[in-house]
């Protein structure tokens, strides 16, 4: 007896996407077949022509709560997410108040987080100066890896660490082969000054120049040489660094990289002055160097797509005055995690199964979570997103579930329109509607 079982025509599996049948028992897939089995089964959904994948893991998303709930929040951003296909997040440690880099602040966010959950969450800690003597509880407590900055995160809370500080953790990181995310940026060399130019997008991007990734970069595969600690470079936007990225991985080291949606997606060249919305850091960059990144990823140098998902309010974004030096950092995008990628892919006659290996199957290895998430096989939670990559829609405020409606994608028309999706089996998205709320499960490691 299974409890559902989904067929369709376009069914993405490692095998590739064809006609399937996918059966469900207990939260978990249990087969997938050519054609509905003669056993019994409870309940059966056809989704025709529509595209089935596994549920979307998003492992760079900042909540912000508890603290910062006017910014986001665990209700609004969970919504959203299923909303768009994500059934799994990993929540960053800052932006939070008090930052994740203590037990107590693990757990404080734990009991928050506990009964407001519309997909499943998962937690990384904080790597800060000082809080060394806090890793081996954030470890035990279950945080599934650290995350540390190597320049100001613009939180006073969450200061960026140097070399000396990453030398006294990630022995211990190695230990466990727990992984380090790295914001990385090294403001060593002194940035342009933009005084009397703040709503200048040219001289915000000359502020922070490629340099200040690549020696970033350069830092942080020196030390996962030395002590052999999983490392990964989150939001990679300079395509000068991939050349050392991809030597690293050939020498074996156990590097990887993510990029957003808004670098693969928008070109510096394109925006305009005041436009603050599209302000985050590192910046997006230059059509040619954006294109390069587009091949990384292709090539697999880039691991995954993650959207870095960084909400504020809409004074903090400084909408009005268009003022880039004081302008809140960040893009908020976790509900448009597909039809972004989908939408600038399709342009470069990508298949959509590619849109499953970097949304869907290789985000889970960095938290751990690749023997249950990411792939519609035996074994593995049914979390699960039918969506229309042929359908197209503009993106309203109207249509966002964040608690802001601002996003450098309003009134964009992109491609890629979710119908439906799953948790443990369950549909708890259906065509604008949420017909199950608050299934989603903490994870810890």
């Amino acid at each position: 007896m299974f409890d559902l079982a989904i067929t369709g025509n376009n069914i993405i599996t490692p095998d590739g996407m064809g006609k399937a049948a996918v059966l469900i028992r207990d939260g978990r897939i249990t087969d997938v077949a050519p054609a509905l089995p003669a056993a019994a089964v409870a309940r059966i959904i056809d989704i025709q022509d529509l595209v089935l994948m596994p549920g979307i893991t998003d492992p760079h998303v900042h909540i912000n709560e508890p603290g910062r709930t006017e910014w986001e929040g665990f209700e609004t951003a969970t919504r959203a997410a299923i909303a768009g296909g994500v059934t799994t997040l990993v929540d960053m440690p800052l932006n939070a108040s008090p930052v994740t880099t203590t037990v107590a602040a693990f757990e404080e966010k734990l009991r928050v987080a506990e009964r407001q959950l519309h997909a499943h969450c998962g937690f990384w800690g904080g790597v800060v100066p000082g809080n060394e003597n806090e890793v081996p509880g954030l470890i035990a407590a279950g945080v599934l890896g650290f995350k540390a900055f190597l320049t100001h995160s613009g939180i006073n809370e969450f200061p960026n660490v140097t070399s000396a500080d990453l030398d006294k953790v990630m022995p211990l990181l190695a230990m466990h082969q727990l992984p380090l995310l790295v914001h990385c940026e090294l403001s060593t060399r002194r940035a342009p000054l933009l005084n009397g130019y703040s709503r200048s997008y040219a001289h915000y991007l000359a502020s922070r120049p490629h340099q200040w990734e690549d020696e970033a970069i350069a830092l942080v595969i020196q030390l996962c040489e030395q002590y052999r600690s999983p490392v990964h470079i989150v939001h990679l936007s300079s395509a000068a660094s991939v050349a050392q990225i991809r030597d690293a991985k050939k020498r074996g080291l156990p590097v990887t990289a993510e990029t957003a949606q808004h670098y693969l997606y928008f070109n510096a060249e394109d925006i305009a002055d005041g436009q603050t919305l599209l302000k985050c850091a590192p910046p997006i960059r230059e059509k040619a160097n954006n294109e390069q990144l587009w091949a990384a990823l292709q090539e697999g140098v880039i691991d995954f797509v993650a959207t870095d998902h960084s909400p504020a309010t809409p004074a903090l974004k400084e909408m009005d005055s268009g003022d880039f030096l004081r302008a809140w950092g960040g893009i908020a995008s976790l509900q448009l995690a597909l039809p972004a990628l989908w939408t600038a892919a399709r342009k470069r006659d990508i298949p959509l199964t590619a849109m499953a290996r970097w949304l869907c199957e290789a985000p889970p290895r960095l938290p751990g979570l690749q023997q249950r998430k990411g792939k519609i096989a035996p074994g593995y939670d049914a979390d699960l997103v039918a969506w229309d990559p042929e359908a197209a829609f503009t993106v309203t405020p109207e249509s966002l579930h964040h608690k802001h409606k601002i996003t450098p994608y309003l009134h964009e028309t992109l491609y890629g329109v979710v119908k439906q999706t799953w948790l443990a089996g369950q549909l708890v998205y259906n065509n604008g509607a949420f017909p199950l709320s608050h299934t989603g499960q903490i994870i810890k490691r």
